[in-house]
């Protein structure tokens, strides 16, 4: 996970922010065990009340804040209104991809897909930004292009789980700064988009009796309530914290989420790790670790 903004970080803020940010990856890390709960029910229906639940959770915080002046001019300029539904369904895709992979048993391919995500965010900075990687970044992606041909050869297909999440949330972050405005108001709009056809599909189910809201059973009544709070309360918190935070802070931080979802799903789930997947998460680690210390030494060096 990423974040837009360069923070000024004081002693007491950035206490702040890491518990702040630390909360946020935690949760985003113990997600999994939340997906496999909802992991029963039909995947557009979850999708549409994880949509439908954040609605109220994003504006009590927005109102809460008293952050609704730039939201209200948000709503009435077409152009913000067209790039947040475009930020909107990219990162509806990524939540879609993310939720059936771990239905499937695939979610060592989520952990994968978050930790190639910085490095696809360096790709797409040089590529769509001009922005130029130094050497190490050319090493780092590098070695994480290598890992994705092994994991290709191996299995004689592309690991698309890993890579549609990693470039999903990369192109959601790039097409995200477009919008001059807060990303506690930009994720209520972006939620508020998305649930004008989520609440349609949800009464649309219930007309036909083949929704399974509030139809008698309780546990997935409150699953589907639920889905709003674990969507929206980690992005919040992590709004916040990043806000506190140096980038390179973050960017060391954002290595928690994935590593939490690897070890559930080989040391949890059970899931399969055999050789091939160990060369290329150690490749991936190997990718990363430049990266950071690449990061980390122009921190210093600014």
């Amino acid at each position: 996970m990423t974040t837009q903004t360069v923070p000024m970080e004081t002693d007491s803020g950035a206490r702040r922010g890491f518990l702040l940010a630390l909360g946020a990856y935690l949760l985003w890390g113990l997600l999994p065990f939340y997906m496999k709960a909802v992991a029963h029910l039909p995947l557009a229906e979850v999708i549409a009340h994880r949509i439908i639940w954040s609605v109220p959770i994003a504006a009590a915080v927005l109102i809460w804040l008293g952050r609704t002046a730039d939201f209200k001019v948000a709503l009435r300029s077409p152009r913000m209104l067209a790039m947040a539904a475009l930020t909107a369904t990219l990162i509806t895709v990524n939540w879609s991809i993310y939720v059936w992979a771990i239905a499937v048993d695939r979610t060592v391919e989520t952990a994968l897909g978050y930790y190639i995500n910085p490095l696809v965010n360096v790709l797409v900075g040089a590529l769509l930004l001009g922005e130029r990687l130094n050497r190490l970044q050319i090493v780092a992606v590098a070695l994480a292009a290598v890992a994705v041909v092994v994991l290709t050869v191996e299995s004689g297909t592309l690991p698309w789980v890993s890579l549609a999440l990693a470039f999903s949330f990369a192109a959601y972050g790039f097409f995200r700064k477009t919008l001059p405005i807060g990303p506690s108001q930009g994720f209520l709009l972006e939620v508020l988009l998305l649930s004008i056809p989520s609440l349609a599909y949800v009464v649309w189910l219930a007309l036909k009796g083949e929704g399974h809201f509030a139809t008698g059973n309780t546990t997935d009544t409150l699953l589907f309530m639920g889905s709003g709070i674990v969507t929206a309360v980690p992005l919040l918190l992590f709004a916040f914290g990043a806000k506190l935070l140096r980038l390179s802070t973050i960017g060391i931080m954002q290595y928690i989420a994935p590593t939490i979802v690897f070890l559930i799903a080989v040391f949890v789930f059970g899931e399969p790790f055999d050789t091939t997947k160990a060369i290329a998460f150690g490749l991936i680690w190997a990718a990363l670790a430049i990266y950071t210390w690449s990061m980390l030494a122009a921190s210093r060096r600014g």
